[in-house]
């Protein structure tokens, strides 16, 4: 699978300048991510009028939002047109869409600056703290997002070439696909993209750490994935047998991976926002449909059948 940051952002632009709009009331909102160095192309629009705004690049410096992307921090002018604190390339598509006063707030991740969103009035007037404080807080929910679509990103690059069999060759004796420790990896892998994936809002990005996650239990089951490393957790007594679905719900694979990583009941909760008890009952019905008596067993089962790699 390709992941690709890019075709995931736009359904998070989208929803920072919803909650922009609705926290600061501004009535017009629009704002892109970086298009290469030291530039960011405005690719979502709310509340516009017209599209000349839409694909416009800011370049770094220039403009308000150039401006704010520099100096690191959220800046606002009264009347875009006729203010002497920014420079004036792209006065032309603001008077087109028949703004005056515009705020900018850079979206900084780990350091760097990611994108600029912009909230807009069509009349002259001064914009005060809680607007600015509203637009900078829907800018850090965006810059969350973001995170988690890297650390998304991360742990596919990690997990995906072994399982899929990348030609790059492995980086020394025994590193590649049957290597057992490297393969623990993926396993460690695939129980933080799961958790990971209940944490994403962008449902389409969802979907495809969900898919990555199937690709790794499929490939384990492939490479006859049932036993541990060294081969020891074979004859655990469970009846599931191999290639039989066993019908375990998404939150009860949740449960089993993060299970399957070692993690306690509480440690389980706290990843997937689940109370202990709530934990209790899936690992139970996990259990109850793989025919295992313990924890280990549900494991171990659930790696036969390709639930989980």
């Amino acid at each position: 699978m390709q992941f690709e940051p890019a075709a995931n952002d736009s359904a998070d632009v989208r929803a920072a300048l919803s909650r922009l709009r609705r926290a600061t009331g501004l009535p017009v909102a629009f704002g892109g991510l970086l298009a290469g160095t030291g530039r960011y192309r405005i690719n979502e629009l709310a509340g516009t009028e017209t599209t000349v705004l839409h694909g416009l690049d800011i370049a770094q410096g220039n403009g308000l939002g150039g401006k704010a992307a520099t100096l690191c921090r959220p800046l606002a002018v009264t009347d875009y047109g006729a203010s002497s604190v920014i420079s004036h390339e792209y006065d032309a598509a603001v008077a087109a869409e028949g703004l005056r006063s515009v705020l900018a707030v850079p979206v900084i991740v780990r350091r760097r600056v990611r994108g600029v969103l912009y909230g807009a009035l069509r009349r002259p007037v001064r914009l005060g703290d809680r607007p600015l404080s509203a637009a900078v807080e829907a800018a850090r929910e965006l810059e969350q997002a973001l995170v988690l679509q890297d650390e998304a990103a991360r742990l596919l690059a990690e997990a995906l070439p072994p399982a899929a069999g990348a030609r790059k060759a492995p980086p020394g004796p025994g590193a590649g696909a049957g290597d057992p420790a490297r393969w623990e990896e993926v396993r460690e892998a695939h129980g933080e993209l799961r958790a990971l994936a209940q944490r994403v809002g962008d449902p389409v990005l969802r979907r495809e750490l969900l898919a990555a996650c199937g690709r790794l239990a499929a490939a384990s089951s492939r490479r006859g994935g049932g036993g541990g490393a060294d081969g020891a957790e074979g004859g655990t007594g469970s009846a599931c047998a191999a290639g039989v679905d066993p019908g375990l719900s998404p939150r009860e694979v949740d449960v089993l991976a993060c299970v399957a990583s070692g993690a306690t009941n509480a440690v389980v909760a706290e990843r997937l926002g689940l109370r202990p008890e709530t934990v209790k009952s899936y690992l139970r019905s996990c259990m109850r449909k793989l025919g295992a008596h313990t924890r280990l067993q549900a494991v171990v089962a659930a790696r036969r059948v390709g639930v989980l790699p």
